[in-house]
């Protein structure tokens, strides 16, 4: 659609997906379950979609057990992946911890001439996603992940099928459970994810800072002091400087809810910019796909996202 100067400007856009389209799956992270890895790839194969799988997802954790594989295979994979004209786009397995040191072993040379393609996962991967957004101006999708369990992954893989498949389906985004907790509505190119990786990319070169944009932020099994501590470190590193909205998603396990909500509102709250707490996006139960690097209108009292393009082309 047309921009105008005061419209914000999405990122560069992949194209949707269609049936018969090759996806790359891999870790960038820790090792992958097999169980539920294999029920992920079975799903991507009903919806018409061929995965193809990498070394890394094999790998259950040689170099040390939190770690799918070693840097250089994990990078590899990933540059492997960005770089076959055959792959529609890349779904990664599954998040624990190793994407920080992924990135750090990466080599970008000549990426930023490539095509867009879908890059889609969450948690740990949130990392990559601001890479890729940074390093290349690509769009992104925070979503769910090719490794599926728990009682609502129906919900969630669903979301994330319709957005690949359906964009133009998927730009009308509700949020029914959640709380308005600053009102008033606001337009900016959606950015965030995992908190806890936001705050690990500080002072990185692929940090991608909130500056105008509708930020999400959620994340899984943190102390309330670590949220706030967290919150308090974007705060003062710059990081939320002229946010123009914000959407918080789940914060599973992360002590009493009404505990976390306190935080959130006295600590993001405090920025007057309209903001929802308790989206159903992240961790921990039904999971609706999260497009990033998309324009997008908040209204905070309504409990929507309105993207002005479909998170794909």
């Amino acid at each position: 659609m047309a921009t105008s100067p005061q419209q914000p400007r999405s990122l560069a856009r992949p194209r949707a997906l269609k049936p018969g389209d090759r996806l790359a799956v891999l870790c960038v992270s820790g090792p992958v379950d097999p169980a539920p890895l294999s029920t992920g790839l079975d799903a991507l194969g009903f919806a018409g979609l061929e995965p193809v799988t990498y070394p890394s997802l094999c790998d259950p954790g040689t170099m040390r057990p939190y770690l799918a594989g070693d840097d250089a295979m994990r990078a590899g994979d990933l540059r492997a992946a960005l770089t076959d004209p055959g792959l529609a786009g890349i779904l990664f397995a599954r998040g624990g911890y190793g994407a920080q040191r992924t990135l750090e072993a990466m080599d970008w040379d000549g990426l930023d001439r490539l095509p867009p393609k879908v890059v889609a996962g969450y948690s740990d991967v949130t990392a990559v996603l601001e890479a890729v957004a940074v390093r290349l101006g690509w769009a992104s999708l925070f979503s769910p992940m090719a490794a599926i369990r728990g009682d609502a992954a129906h919900y969630s893989f669903g979301s994330l099928l319709r957005t690949l498949l359906r964009p133009a389906e998927a730009t009308a985004i509700r949020y029914p459970a959640a709380v308005t907790v600053v009102p008033g509505t606001a337009c900016g190119v959606t950015v965030g994810g995992t908190l806890s990786l936001l705050t690990s990319s500080l002072g990185t070169a692929t940090s991608r800072p909130a500056r105008g944009g509708i930020l999400l932020l959620e994340d899984v099994d943190e102390e309330p002091y670590r949220v706030d501590r967290m919150l308090t470190q974007l705060r003062r590193s710059g990081y939320l400087d002229d946010v123009a909205g914000i959407v918080t998603g789940t914060f599973h396990g992360c002590g009493p809810p009404e505990l976390i909500h306190e935080i959130l509102a006295e600590r993001l709250g405090a920025l007057a910019v309209p903001m929802l707490a308790w989206a159903n996006v992240g961790h921990g139960g039904p999971f609706q796909t999260f497009p990033l690097g998309i324009a997008a209108e908040l209204d905070a009292d309504q409990a929507t996202l309105r993207l002005l393009d479909p998170p794909l082309s």
